[in-house]
């Protein structure tokens, strides 16, 4: 390999989703401190946005700039389909500039969310279906999976993962959802999600009155088995939400609404429209990083984005998971909150209060376990970052850099 290899980073960045892009921001802390000479550049969504956040070079993931909207005219129709031959020639010449690609975390290998086979699993598919014939190693680090129902999704998804070169997984029931598709992961690890890499204020002191509650909201109308009652279960979610925020109100608690993509923004103006008090505020934020200020500033979170429960647990705060997939509720078992779930398709306000009331009785001891939990994830992930090496960048050896040696 050369003396500066050349990297890609490849998936949905810089399209909103400040999870995505904070899993993108570890991996480039990864490289900057592990591989400083390493010529980056990215394959994404949204490639103007990731330049400007992260300095990179980027080119846009779909040839067709309509990729992601309803076709519905003959028009738009053959322009998608055309799109889809074009970008197998696309992806594979962008993968034969590189020596390594890596796809930094994301629920890459799922389909708890409502998706379409041709969208994003196509354009995995044809990632490393590239890296696998053009010899140019795909590595699939700390990704989420799920059990997929959808055939064809299935397959493009099994698929993508056999010929990925290197894999790990972000939970445990990730890695079995891929053995139970028909990936062999004899050899596949287990990490903590790449959030847990990026750095965290310090932890909030307990103030008197209590400071206030983030409640992370989310744009939910189930997952791609739900689509015939999507909007029953969007419904129930936003009603239980607003009850549960105007209790708080009521009550004189502070309340501080967070999202975790932009699509989420129609659900924060309902609430505030509904609820109409001085006390509940929406904050603006634009990475992980001031998720994690808003979390370490709260007394207690309750969320239901995966990535806002991350950087509420990140920062040591009290954290209640509005769940709406196994992701969540292995996340919050492996921090010490597993009893602390409540389902996102079956939200009721008076049970999420009184669970929210049990967790805030118990938060000086919950902060002690969070913080004994953070230290075992930065652990796991300083193993990541040395098996990540091996794997891509053998050259290199197993070495670390005095930086990341000291942080660990």
């Amino acid at each position: 390999m050369r003396t500066a290899p050349r990297v890609g980073v490849f998936g949905l960045l810089g399209s909103g989703n400040l999870g995505n892009d904070g899993s993108l921001e570890a991996v480039l802390g990864y490289l900057r401190a592990e591989h400083p000479r390493a010529v980056v550049d990215a394959l994404c969504g949204g490639p103007e946005a990731v330049t400007a956040r992260f300095g990179i070079p980027a080119t846009r993931l779909h040839w067709y700039r309509g990729e992601y909207r309803t076709a519905s005219r003959a028009g738009a129709i053959v322009s998608k389909g055309l799109g889809k031959l074009v970008d197998a020639f696309r992806t594979a010449a962008w993968v034969r500039r590189h020596d390594v690609v890596i796809v930094p975390g994301m629920g890459v290998l799922e389909a708890t969310l409502p998706l379409r086979p041709w969208g994003f699993p196509y354009a995995l598919f044809l990632l490393c279906a590239s890296g696998r014939l053009l010899g140019t190693p795909v590595a699939l680090v700390s990704v989420g999976a799920a059990t997929i129902g959808d055939r064809p999704t299935r397959a493009l998804v099994r698929w993508s993962a056999r010929l990925a070169a290197y894999r790990s997984y972000r939970d445990a029931q990730s890695r079995d959802a891929m053995r139970a598709m028909g990936v062999d992961t004899s050899r596949d690890e287990v990490y903590p999600d790449l959030a847990f890499a990026l750095p965290a204020p310090g932890p909030h002191a307990p103030s008197d009155p209590p400071g206030p509650v983030c409640v992370g909201v989310m744009d939910f109308h189930g997952g791609n088995d739900d689509r015939a009652r999507a909007g029953e279960i969007h419904r129930r979610y936003l009603e239980g939400t607003i009850r549960f925020v105007r209790a708080l109100a009521e009550e004189g608690r502070a309340v501080r609404l967070l999202t975790g993509d932009a699509c989420d923004a129609p659900v924060v103006a309902a609430i505030l429209d509904a609820v109409d008090s001085p006390l509940v505020t929406a904050a603006e934020t634009a990475s992980l990083a001031d998720l994690m200020k808003e979390t370490a500033a709260a007394e207690t979170v309750v969320a239901i984005r995966y990535h806002n429960l991350i950087c509420a647990l990140r920062t040591g705060t009290p954290t209640l998971a509005v769940t709406y997939a196994a992701k969540s509720e292995a996340l919050m078992e492996r921090m010490g909150l597993d009893t602390y779930c409540h389902p996102a398709r079956a939200l009721d306000a008076d049970r999420l209060l009184a669970r929210f009331r049990e967790l805030e009785g118990r938060s000086a001891e919950l902060r002690r376990v969070l913080a004994e939990r953070n230290q075992a994830a930065a652990r796991r992930l300083d193993h990541q970052f040395t098996a990540l090496t091996t794997a891509l960048f053998p050259a290199a050896g197993r070495a670390h850099s005095p930086a990341r040696q000291e942080a660990s």
